[in-house]
């Protein structure tokens, strides 16, 4: 049977790999686009992702939970969790929404009380980093220490030096030469 890894590296290929003439969220254009969410909210592939990730941040101390912006590290983030009860940390997902809500308790991370635990800000794929860090700020400002960014997919389009200039560490799961693709 094959590992994780190598059966997310073939559904990502297979099914959410697309070529063609795109736009990404940067702006910037592109002869391929890998639509996570094709294989993320998918029953066979959502639990691989959650081991695959688990693994990646498994050497990062003392964090209880993940999460990142909505609507793309959702799905990552929830597969995290529901992966790490097989572990000895279980870890909680938070939702980052890109404004606090205007109602209610007025919001903009949901999910359970982050303030004074180390999380980690999850992405699906990361272009310039522009989510992870519009995450960072949201996730602070909620009183969380960011101990570091994970995505599933590194475009390898400057997301990784974007976080790290900003003093993050970044973990990517896989890059581009992973899934048989080029810049």
């Amino acid at each position: 049977m094959k590992d994780a890894r190598s059966a997310l590296v073939e559904y990502i290929s297979s099914e959410a790999v697309f070529h063609g003439d795109f736009v990404l969220t940067s702006g910037a254009k592109a002869k391929f686009y890998v639509d996570l969410r094709k294989v993320s909210l998918d029953h066979r592939v959502a639990p691989l992702i959650g081991e695959v990730m688990v693994d990646l941040i498994s050497g990062i101390a003392g964090v209880s939970a993940v999460g990142g912006m909505t609507m793309g590290a959702d799905p990552i983030a929830t597969s995290i969790m529901h992966a790490s009860l097989k572990t000895e940390h279980p870890l909680d997902a938070f939702v980052v929404r890109k404004q606090p809500k205007d109602h209610g308790r007025g919001r903009q991370v949901e999910g359970p009380d982050i303030s004074g635990k180390r999380v980690v800000v999850v992405e699906d794929t990361s272009t310039t980093g522009g989510s992870p860090l519009a995450a960072i700020k949201a996730v602070e400002a909620a009183g969380a220490k960011v101990a570091a960014v994970a995505v599933v997919v590194d475009r390898n389009t400057g997301a990784k030096e974007a976080i790290e200039a900003a003093g993050y560490s970044y973990l990517a799961a896989l890059g581009l030469e992973d899934l048989g693709l080029t810049k």
